[in-house]
């Protein structure tokens, strides 16, 4: 993408102090998951906008020589649009990340990194999803040449490819857990934004009660949630997060979860995991995370299924949801 090596050579240029992310919906989950690049693997401090800061208790923020990235799949979604534009007036450098290029947040930035994902027909974004993290770290990697980012970009298709190959495995899960009342969805890191991603799916179209955490925030008193029995989906990837969050596993086992594992480490299921849905095993734990969200969609629409409800026709979800 032109436009991704353009913004990265401007942004080598202009060396913004820290970075801003404006989203809603699965676009802040993908904000998330742009902070933990941002911010490990450049060293720039980064943080999610409350756009309400703008739009309703109308203030201006200091956001001069800031990055600030607006997120939004249909590129309609007012508040997001008028944070983007109040940031470009206050001196930040605006970048829109969309689907739709003509748009009215692409409208409101100076850059557009245009996702290319063609029409998002799903209610409930999911290619659009795995694309705005694509393109995220596809602009971090240019920014800051981080050579291992680049160089895996061209394995995640593939990685994507074999995490939906988990279809059937997945389907058994969601039949397990097709009477469910709630869940628990943990991750840590950059698996963090994966299990807050798959908490907001099975909402949307299960109408389940999943509650998502962070490894470190479970441990720190919701863990008694975990009684005997209940469903939680653990992601857990290569890298600095792994040991903790294998910890958490056992923990969770020890209280009697029923714990399914996400991970793209060679594990067989058993204590602590009843059920592993294992990933491609040749990615960096940034580009992990991306096949990582594969099968929490595979799990959303196959327990709608079993739910008796139209996964492509949740109620009370539209294609742009309007809020300022």
């Amino acid at each position: 993408m032109g436009e991704v090596a353009a913004l990265a050579r401007v942004l080598r240029r202009r060396q913004p102090p820290f970075v801003v992310f404006a989203a809603r919906g699965s676009s802040d989950n993908a904000a998330v998951y742009g902070k933990y690049l941002v911010e490990t693997l450049l060293g720039v401090p980064a943080a999610l906008a409350a756009p309400s800061t703008v739009t309703l208790y109308r203030r201006s923020l200091r956001l001069r020589q800031a990055l600030v990235v607006g997120l939004s799949q249909s590129g309609a979604s007012p508040d997001v649009v008028e944070f983007v534009a109040a940031a470009r007036r206050a001196g930040a450098l605006a970048v829109a990340v969309t689907n739709r290029p003509r748009s009215p947040l692409a409208d409101a930035a100076a850059h557009v990194l245009w996702l290319r994902a063609g029409a998002e027909h799903s209610v409930a974004a999911t290619k659009t999803f795995l694309a705005q993290l694509l393109v995220l770290a596809m602009l971090v990697g240019a920014w800051g040449r981080v050579g291992t980012l680049r160089r895996g970009l061209a394995r995640v298709p593939g990685a994507v490819e074999a995490a939906l190959a988990l279809d059937g495995p997945v389907a058994a899960l969601a039949r397990r857990w097709r009477d469910v009342t709630g869940c628990l969805v943990t991750g840590r890191g950059y698996g963090y934004a994966v299990a807050l991603e798959a908490a907001l799916k099975l909402k949307e179209t299960c109408y389940l009660m999943a509650e998502a955490l962070s490894g470190a925030d479970l441990l720190h008193g919701p863990i008694a949630l975990a009684a005997p029995g209940m469903p939680v989906l653990l992601v857990a990837l290569r890298g600095p997060s792994l040991a903790a969050q294998r910890a958490v596993a056992r923990r969770l086992a020890a209280r009697g979860a029923e714990v399914t594992l996400v991970t793209d480490v060679r594990l067989r299921a058993g204590p602590p995991a009843a059920t592993v849905l294992p990933l491609a095993q040749d990615l960096p734990e940034p580009l992990a995370a991306i096949p990582a969200a594969v099968p929490a969609q595979l799990l959303a629409w196959h327990l709608a299924v079993q739910r008796g409800i139209d996964p492509d026709r949740p109620r009370g979800l539209r294609k742009v949801t309007r809020t300022r």
